[in-house]
């Protein structure tokens, strides 16, 4: 099994060739791209001069390869491969860049089909010997077949079928690498790309990452129109961490597919990590001004799936990316332009270039901004949406380009969107208005991020301070370090900017303190560095051709120190998560690149998907850091405590002489402990991991692996990466979905307790409960289960008596929610346990505590009649749903419900006035079908329900016409929509029936025929 991005065609295990049908594993085709790979007539005689060429160079790197093997001297040595191939991988790769370079723009005919070179003429000796060697291996004398075939080399190295023989038997006997090592050797005389392009992909199933990108490489010269083999050459590299080779490949490849999205996705990350933001802005200013001018009204066809899509593919987040970079690199002008023009563009409006003679951005003015325009003989704002991305894109660049007031325009829309939901929105215009020294503006935003434990964090708080400093707010400031130092004794950074402003403040005696804890602190870690010793491990064996691990240009490392044999050394155990750090990437690349071809059901890629990503999750699992007890502190990285910088210590050491000298006298300090949350974990950030775990889970339970999914997500919520509210929430959805599929729906209700519970007195957790159970036998027995519907006894209690009477409620800090005084948690056996278990304390930390409610709730009463209602309680249920009824007389559903309740308690024997609780039942009904209107879906189901009424009461006329219509109305419909049956099989069915009890099987049949059968 290979790892990274998409494999070539061969993957899979087919012979066919690649450039037979031009098919691209990676990037997709895009219009025009057969005459841009493919030469013309008039070079054809080039590209056939050109064959001879790359063929007569591979067969010099065979013929070099056999003069190591024969000096080696030792060729039946199991190492008789490793030592003789000793290919200088710099001047490998200048070659490849010639090549790339001279062939970027020749191809070859798509119907000219490459002739397989045969080799020398063969000795009738050596004919005969691959014949008793082919005997051989048919008797299964695979020591007698490799002793031959050797003999068949030594007298004739160039003969191909010995090679290959050779590779099966030590395949038979399970040596993987020197037979692949052989097949390579037969490759260099068969000149064929296909076969090179199954010995790359074996390589790299083997680890044999520079092998591999060999192997890429003479594909590429044996076929320069093979855009898969440029593909995988550059996933390689870049999975290798050799991002040179990675960016110069894929930049070869958009030389052949001029502006591809999917490649320029790609590459992206690649510049970036190689700080080549110039280029990389250079790449998508060309991708947008060609599918500007390709698709002039904004909407074109996707090359990946065909559909009409904004910009044909290049769409609103290709913009971000573009006008991102232009910030970046100070280029405020372009990533403004970027913005109009693109998002013009995108809404159809490209023609209406008038709006770039205007300098402001009063093309997106929007109604609530109330800015002032100069109305005389100037153009009237536009009042276009625009995206609050988009926006914020636009408020950076005017910020920093110093256009304050447009750029205060665009964040104060931006500002007046959910904080906690766009937060990181807010945070980089406060850093945009830091950086123009504007620290009031960013000091206002800073504050309020900082108010919400939700969007507050220590960056935040920190620079909240330091506005308020440079504002002259110097006791404000000091009052916020001191928070942040006290939700953090070991935060250095936060005391030295307090003992800065109890200097300017003439409190040197604190400031002291402070400095004398920080260093204090310091030389603490600098002994506990001291005590550690580094050490390396030393380089295993290889059965690949190339020296395995060492990335092009990479530095080698100094002599390691002797290590405790005892223990890991931090060096040591730094070297081991980088290793797992580049697998977990390497398996998430492959899952990224397998995930559209899972969410379409590809069996092949399903299982490879799945077992990428269990690699993925159990690594994730098995790391302790992730799964601390205290999880309120959510994860700090797998090396949290790093050393400061000598600038920083020398700094510190400074500010304690100077201040020692002032006060003449030495000061002791106490020790504090660093801690920063990170928000990544072997680079992939954790809504990814989250993202990962969720269609890991879903994966298991459709293939009928409910446990084993559903373990996984329960493990995953005891994760102090996944604590906060909204991550919890998502978790638990992820559960019922599951439970939903596998039929267990009493974790359903579990789950669904846990949000109620979480969210006191909100209606949307108990809406999912609802939607969640659906219908079906097993979903009403969980429906009718004692705990939930005791649990929702208790709700409706304390919602009713937050209304009516709010001095009775008390807040449990314990369990984050009201209570009612003088229960102190007491309540049902069967719930109690769970309800302190739904909110931990420790873990989640951003809870604020629920609103209380000001008026009646139906929803609670309502639910609760309903669960009475399903257990035949009807006369109970007639309660509950009056009080929901006098809370909200106008819901049909409540009409619905007790209309049903009526009609079922007047069927039951204990009842002493069946015609009341009939009539009562009619006139609900009636008010139902008032409320419900004369839609045809409404319609549908008022008439199926009064059909139901009156076949329950025995009045089947009656009930015959209602049903009756319910078919009528979806005849009609299906003339126009073959699916819309709406309720016509359920009264059908019922209609069916009491055609049955009155004998008329004619009638029955013809329902049958139409609306019954498939």
């Amino acid at each position: 099994m290979t790892h990274g991005f998409p494999p070539s065609t061969s993957d899979s295990g087919s012979s066919e060739s690649v450039s037979g049908d031009d098919r691209i594993a990676g990037p997709s085709r895009l219009p025009g791209e057969t005459a841009h790979l493919h030469a013309t007539g008039s070079q054809v005689q080039d590209a056939d001069a050109e064959e001879e060429r790359v063929e007569a160079a591979i067969e010099g790197d065979f013929d070099r390869l056999i003069q190591n093997i024969r000096e080696a001297g030792d060729g039946t040595s199991s190492g008789m491969l490793n030592q003789m191939w000793d290919m200088n991988l710099e001047e490998r790769e200048a070659e490849f860049k010639d090549d790339l370079r001279a062939a970027s723009g020749v191809g070859r005919s798509k119907n000219k089909k490459r002739g397989r070179r045969r080799g020398p003429v063969l000795s009738q000796q050596v004919r005969a010997l691959i014949g008793e060697g082919n005997q051989a291996y048919v008797d299964a004398n695979i020591p007698e077949t490799i002793r031959i075939m050797q003999e068949v080399i030594r007298i004739e190295p160039r003969a191909a079928p010995a090679w290959s023989v050779l590779a099966q038997c030590y395949d038979d006997m399970g040596e993987r690498g020197k037979a692949l090592q052989l097949r390579i050797m037969a490759a260099h005389l068969n000149h064929d790309a296909d076969e090179w392009g199954e010995l790359a992909q074996q390589s790299r199933a083997q680890g044999y990452n520079q092998q591999a990108l060999y192997c890429y490489g003479k594909i590429y010269h044996l076929d320069p129109t093979n855009v898969n083999a440029l593909w995988d050459r550059a996933s390689l590299a870049k999975e290798i961490g050799d991002l040179k080779t990675a960016r110069s490949t894929m930049l070869a490849m958009l030389k052949r597919l001029p502006h591809h999205l999917p490649v320029l996705d790609e590459l992206r990350p690649i510049l970036i990590e190689l700080s080549d933001l110039a280029l990389c802005a250079e790449l998508f200013q060309g991708a947008f001004d060609h599918y500007h001018s390709a698709y002039p009204s904004g909407r074109g066809l996707d090359p990946e799936t065909g559909e009409e899509v904004p910009g044909g593919g290049f769409g609103l987040m290709h913009l971000l990316v573009l006008a991102d970079l232009y910030n970046t690199l100070s280029e405020y002008g372009k990533a403004v332009n970027t913005i109009r023009k693109g998002c013009r563009w995108l809404q159809g409006r490209a023609a209406q270039k008038f709006w770039d003679a205007c300098e402001d951005d009063r093309e997106w003015d929007v109604p609530e901004s109330n800015v002032q325009r100069s109305s005389e003989g100037e153009m009237q704002p536009g009042m276009y949406p625009l995206d609050v991305n988009a926006r914020h894109r636009l408020a950076i660049a005017r910020i920093k380009s110093g256009d304050i007031e447009e750029g205060k325009m665009h964040a104060k829309i931006i500002l007046a969107q959910d904080a906690a939901e766009y937060a990181p929105l807010f945070s980089e215009i406060a850093d945009a208005y830091f950086e123009r020294e504007l620290y009031a503006e960013a000091g206002h935003i800073y504050e309020m991020l900082g108010g919400d434990a939700g969007t507050s964090s220590m960056y935040v708080l920190l620079q909240a301070a330091s506005c308020r400093r440079m504002i002259g707010d110097l006791k404000e400031a000091a009052e916020v370090y001191e928070h942040v130092i006290q939700a953090d004794p070991g935060h250095n950074e936060a005391k030295m900017k307090l003992a800065e402003i109890y200097e300017i403040l003439n409190e040197p005696r604190k400031a002291l303190d402070l400095v004398m804890q920080v260093i204090e602190s310091r030389k603490r870690r600098a002994a506990h560095r001291e005590g550690t010793t580094e050490g390396g491990a030393g380089e295993t064996g290889s059965a690949s051709l190339f020296e395995e691990g060492k990335v092009r240009g990479a530095k080698a490392k100094g002599t390691p120190a002797k290590a405790n044999p005892n223990r890991l050394t931090i060096v040591q155990l730094r070297e081991l998560e980088a290793q797992k750090e580049r697998e977990a990437v390497q398996s998430w690349h492959r899952v990224q690149e397998l995930w559209p071809q899972m969410l379409a059901n590809e069996e092949a890629a399903t299982r490879e998907w799945l077992v990428e990503a269990e690699k993925l999750v159990e690594s994730f699992r098995e790391t302790r850091a992730l799964f601390l007890t205290s999880r309120h502190r959510g994860f700090r990285g797998m090396f949290p405590r790093s050393a400061r910088k000598q600038t920083t210590e020398a700094s510190e050491d400074n500010m304690a002489s100077r201040l020692q000298l002032e006060l003449g006298r030495d000061t002791l300090a106490r020790k504090g402990t660093k801690s920063d949350n990170v928000n990544t974990f072997r680079t992939i950030s954790f809504e990814n991991w989250l993202r990962l775990f969720m269609h890991y889970a879903f994966l298991l339970t459709r293939r009928g692996q409910y446990d084993l999914g559903n373990e996984v997500l329960r493990h995953l919520l005891y994760s102090n990466a996944y604590q906060s509210r909204s991550s919890q929430d998502s978790i638990r959805l992820a559960l019922i979905t599951c439970a939903i599929h596998a039929d267990q729906f009493q974790t359903v209700v579990e789950q669904a307790r846990k949000l109620i519970n979480g969210h006191q007195f909100n209606n949307e957790p108990i809406r999912i409960l609802l939607s969640s159970l659906g219908s079906g036998l097993h979903a009403t027995d969980a429906f009718l289960v004692s705990t939930l519907s005791k649990h929702l006894l208790r709700e409706t209690r304390l919602a009713d008596a937050a209304v009516r009477d709010p001095e009775s409620l008390r807040y449990n800090t314990a369990q984050r929610r009201y209570g009612l005084v003088g229960t102190s948690g007491k309540g049902d056996p069967d719930d109690v346990q769970d309800d302190e278990d739904e909110v931990e304390a420790p873990a989640i930390t951003e809870l604020e505590k629920a609103k209380l409610p000001t008026k009646p709730n139906p929803l609670n009463v309502a639910v609760y009649g309903q669960i009475l209602l399903a257990a035949k309680s009807y006369q109970s249920a007639l309660f509950y749903l009056l009080q929901a009824y006098d809370y909200a007389p106008d819901d049909p559903l409540v009409c619905l419900c007790l209309a049903i309740a009526s009609i079922g308690r007047a069927m039951q024997r204990q009842s002493d006035n069946r015609h009341h609780l009939i009539t009562q039942a009619m006139a609900f009904l009636t008010h139902y079908r008032n409320l419900r209107g004369d839609t045809a879906q409404g319609l549908d189901e008022v008439e199926y329900n009064f059909g139901r009424v009156f076949q329950q009461l025995g009045l089947h006329s009656l009930a015959v016409r209602h049903y009756q219509k319910v078919l009528d109305a979806a005849e009609a419909r299906t003339n126009s929509n073959e699916e819309g049956y709406g309720l016509a099989r359920e009264a059908a069915y019922n209609l069916s029936l009491i055609y049955v009890s009155t004998g008329a099987a004619p009638l029955v049949q013809a329902l049958y025929r139409r609306w019954l059968s498939l």
